[in-house]
């Protein structure tokens, strides 16, 4: 218990192991008081197949929640012990399902006295603790669905690393950056065309100058993120350039470049934030619709890679 103490909950999957072989080893040990012919694992394919239908490996491993190579290996063992065997599908000759055996038959006879047993034992072992581990086996099977815990630890990791991220004013120093960043998504699924040549090439002519804003995104001293405000009239800008070095992808910098400059847009009095793009860049439209862009039709664009037209109300 020392180690999982020093761990901590990071174990919890181990911890977890470490439970279901203890209580497996232990089970196998109940089997031997009532004289039952059985490796303790193969107990959820047995329970299936002992409600009498035969079924597939598919079947079994969708009833019990196994995966199919687990269910398989776990047959293979039944058949080779005499307790269960694999007939033929009359429909699909292609196809065998799973049946016990009359020793699989004769095991069920006897081994209901031991499930009475065992599922009081285990209710009153359940009622001796201060936690329902039953139920909160359940719940965190719920959770588990709802959000895996590799998607719960990519989150933290984006957090952490968020964290390390400033959003700045663009200068000067910045423009070889703000095109490369830009240059590189762009030619990646589309080319570039005259009016990304111009902004880029001249943001301070094209976007700066005529009220427009650029922010840029830096994590470990190095540019890795940049997009721009593009004024349009007196209350709305059009959100542009908007680009993440691939490099940097997965620590959430996209979505704090976009709130940064709906936050600056609100400061500057506007009142909608509008953009273009292409509906194969799925990521971007996922985070776009994450920060409250609603698709519009009607504007005229420059772009000949524009498909989808966004607006923000503020």
């Amino acid at each position: 218990m020392e180690f999982y103490n020093k761990v901590g909950k990071m174990a919890l999957g181990s911890r977890l192991r470490r439970l279901s072989e203890k209580l497996t080893e232990q089970a196998g040990e109940v089997y031997k008081v009532y004289d039952i012919d059985m490796n303790p694992k193969w107990f959820p394919v047995f329970y299936a197949l002992a409600e009498g239908e035969d079924k597939s490996i598919m079947q079994i491993a969708q009833e019990i929640s196994h995966s199919h190579p687990s269910v398989s290996t776990i047959v293979k063992e039944m058949v080779k012990n005499g307790v269960a065997q694999e007939i033929a599908n009359k429909a699909d000759g292609r196809k065998n399902y799973i049946r016990l055996t009359d020793k699989g038959w004769e095991i069920n006879k006897h081994i209901q006295v031991q499930y009475t047993d065992v599922n009081t034992a285990v209710e009153n072992a359940l009622n001796e603790t201060q936690y329902n581990i039953w139920k909160a086996i359940e719940e965190w099977e719920f959770l588990l669905e709802q959000k895996s815990l590799l998607n719960r630890v990519i989150d933290e990791k984006k957090l952490r690393e968020s964290a390390n991220v400033q959003v700045v004013d663009y200068k000067p120093e910045y423009q070889a950056a703000f095109k490369r960043l830009n240059e590189e998504w762009i030619t990646q699924y589309f080319k570039m065309e005259e009016t990304d040549y111009k902004s880029l090439d001249h943001p301070d002519d094209y976007i700066l100058n005529k009220g427009g804003h650029i922010l840029m995104a830096i994590y470990n001293n190095e540019p890795v993120g940049a997009c721009a405000l593009i004024k349009m009239d007196s209350d709305m800008y059009e959100l542009a350039k908007m680009a993440v070095s691939p490099k940097a992808k997965g620590k959430g910098i996209g979505f704090i470049l976009g709130n940064a400059c709906i936050a600056k847009a609100k400061s500057l009095g506007a009142k909608k934030i509008y953009l273009e793009s292409n509906t194969i860049l799925k990521p971007a439209i996922n985070l776009y619709h994450k920060l409250g862009f609603k698709k519009v039709t009607g504007i005229p664009s420059p772009y000949e890679r524009c498909n989808i037209q966004m607006m923000l109300e503020l």
